[in-house]
Formats: structure tokens, sequence, C-alpha cells
């Protein structure tokens, strides 16, 4: 199969330029954010109250936005949520340049948050009905490459923004704008109508997708050991700690770290794009999550900051290929019709995992030291893909995720 074959598929490039672009801006709002709010008030909780603001939302109405997602137009959704988030930014933009009330800002995160609570697991939703299930695995994996770049690009434009301009302003407008072009380039896709659903909305019918994953091994053992890696694993909360009191490399040596991670997963995401389909897609998950474990171990370890640095791009390429076989799997397996309620429930998961992370980092650090906090971390992981392994044998026999699986 060719490289670039998805490509050719009607809507994919539309989708895959829009969905890029949505993320470039967002990243980089969260970049302007954080830096005014600390301008603003030089207060490290008005800070946490930003996170605060777009995650409670997220948790809140990701299963209701699941449940809709497989009820009504998914395009549709995502639409209106893009009008949503350019609503919030352009608002943002104006309490900054009138320097308007701080609790402006808060209500217009809270709205940004509501909004992607719906774009998401419509947004994810969407991409399996563009491409045949042969051309899945490699759309994804471009989807999820273009994406990382955003990840890369996004910080260093912001930070150049702020740096010559002093000013957040231009950021939000700018997010308006990106979010603008998902917006234009959704309209000349197709509707993405689900199928028709046989039962009626209510509670059953919300928590169905909870159900389906509790029934389904394979993607339930694959969350699982997503959640549980990066929840123990999450070295990089920790590196403002490791670059000044560890490696003593200071601010840009800081910068330097942390763009580690993402540069790892965007150069093994183009590799991945220029290799055949994975066969051996389970075994190839508890390895590379094996080899996340252990990078991360490497980390907490180094007092070198070449070894440092290496070490986190390795964490970087090997998230990569763990969230493509994830991500592939988890449009694999579920049926069209209850894509929209899975793809909400891995949000949940992966989004409490990233911020609890943080968080059990933190903890640990301030009990253990930061050292000992993120070996714990890469040990806690090696345990998990040992106790996957054994739990969910079918993970270890899984292959080839070209073909749709039987009903």
């Amino acid at each position: 199969m060719s490289v670039y074959a998805p490509l050719k598929h009607p809507g994919v490039l539309r989708y895959l330029i829009g969905n890029a672009a949505a993320h470039l801006g967002q990243i980089m709002l969260g970049v302007a954010i954080g830096w005014e709010i600390y301008e603003r008030t030089g207060s490290a909780m008005a800070l946490g109250y930003v996170g605060l603001a777009q995650f409670i939302p997220v948790l809140l109405l990701a299963l209701p936005a699941g449940q809709l997602a497989d009820r009504i137009d998914r395009r549709l959704i995502v639409m209106l949520a893009l009008l949503a988030w350019i609503t919030a930014s352009l608002g943002l933009a104006a309490i900054s340049y009138f320097d308007g009330p701080l609790i402006g800002v808060y209500l217009f995160l809270i709205l940004e948050g509501s909004a992607q609570a719906f774009r998401g697991p419509a947004a994810s939703a969407i991409l399996p009905n563009l491409v045949p299930p042969e051309d899945l695995s490699k759309t994804v994996t471009w989807n999820t490459s273009i994406v990382q770049f955003s990840l890369l690009l996004g910080p260093a434009l912001a930070g150049l923004l702020i740096a010559l301009t002093h000013d957040a302003v231009p950021i939000y407008l700018l997010d308006a704008a990106l979010a603008g072009i998902f917006l234009v380039a959704l309209t000349g896709i197709r509707p993405i109508r689900p199928p028709e659903s046989a039962h009626a909305p209510g509670w059953g019918d919300l928590l169905e997708g909870l159900r389906f994953v509790g029934r389904t091994p394979l993607l339930l053992a694959a969350i699982t050991l997503d959640m549980v890696a990066v929840l123990l694993g999450g070295a990089v909360a920790l590196l403002p700690v490791f670059a000044k009191d560890i490696l003593s490399i200071g601010p840009q040596g800081l910068g330097w770290l942390m763009a580690a991670p993402s540069l790892g997963a965007f150069a093994m995401g183009l590799l991945l794009t220029h290799l055949p389909p994975l066969r051996n897609n389970g075994p190839v998950l508890l390895w590379v999550v094996a080899g996340f474990g252990v990078a991360t171990l490497g980390f907490g370890l180094s007092t070198s900051p070449v070894l440092s640095w290496a070490m986190l791009f390795l964490v970087g390429a090997f998230d990569m290929v763990s969230m493509v076989i994830r991500s592939t799997m988890l449009q694999h397996f579920t049926p069209d019709a209850m894509r929209g309620r899975v793809s909400a429930i891995h949000s949940v998961f992966v989004g409490t995992s990233n911020e609890l992370g943080a968080y059990e980092s933190g903890l640990t650090a301030s009990w253990w030291g930061p050292v000992r906090a993120v070996v714990f971390g890469g040990i806690g992981t090696l345990a998990m893909v040992g106790f996957a392994a054994s739990r969910w044998p079918q993970l270890r026999r899984l292959k080839t995720l070209e073909t749709k699986p039987a009903a």
C-alpha cells in the first residue's frame, strides 16, 4: 500500500489539515493563557484554575457528548463546537485587549472546555468513515503525526509571538482563525451520520460505551495499559525540577527537554507512515509501553543532559507507537454506531490519567524526591506491562488490524 494512499480518499486531506490547524491553535492558546494569567496575577493558584476550568467541562460532558455523536451528524457537532471555540477565543481577545475582569477569562475557558468535550468524540468518530478498513491504520498514523507536529510547533510559535508583541491578543485571534480553517474544511466533507440506534436515549444508552469497553478485553487492555503508564510515568511534570536542581541546565535547557518527547513522537510518526502496517500489534504495544517505562527509568537515573534528552526523545517515540496502535484498535473494534460513546470514554481516561499523572509525580517527588519519583514511575510501568500480558493473553496474540473484524 502506498504511503500516501489514505490521502487520496475524499475528505481525508481536508480533515487532516483542518484538525492539525485546530490543534496548533489550541496549543498556542494554552501557552498564551498561562503567560497572560501569570503576568496579571503572579499567582500559581490562578494557573491551577486555568486547568480546572478546561478540565471539568470535559469530565462532566464527555459521556453526553459521546452519546450525541452516536445520534446525529458528527460533522455538524464538530462544526458547532468549533463555532463555540471561536466565540470563546474572540472573547478572550476582547478581555485581554480591554483588560477585562479575570472571571471573564475563566468563563470563556469553561466555554472552550465544553466545546472540546463535544468536539473530541465526534471528530475522532469521523475519521474511520472517510477511509476503508485497510487504510485506517495509515490514516490514524498520518493524523497522529501531524497533531504531534502541532504540539512541537505550537509552543515555539506562541513564545515567539509573545516575545515580539508582549501581548496575548494576536495569539487568541490566530487561534480563532485556525479553528475557522477546520470549520471551513469540514464544509467540504459529506455529512457523517451514525447508524440508527435501536435504543432510546437514556442512562442505559449513555453508559453503553463504558459497558462495551468492559466486555471487549482488547480495548480494555489497551486503554488500561495507557492510563496506568501515563499515570505512573509522568516524568514530564517534573522537568523544571530536573533542569534546575539535577542537570543544572537552566531555562534554555528546560526548553530542550520539554521539546524532546514531541520531537521523538514526530520522528517516529514520520517513520511509521513510511513503513508497512504493523503485523503484531499486541506484542508491539506491550514492547513499546515497556520501552516507555525503561526510558522513563533511564531519565530518572541520568545525570547527563545529553542522555536525559535522549531518554525523553525515546519516551515520545515509544508513546507515539502506542498511540497509533491504541487509536487504531479503538476504531477497529468499535461498531460505527458506538464510536462517539467509546471515544468519549477514551478521552475521559486519557485526560484523567494526564492530569492525575502530573499530580502523582508531584506528590511522590515531595515524599521521596524527584529521582525516586521518576524511577518509581518507570518500574511501575514495567510492572503494569507484565500484569497486562498475563491478565489479557488476547493482547499477546493480536496480529494485524488491516481488515474489519467480524461483527
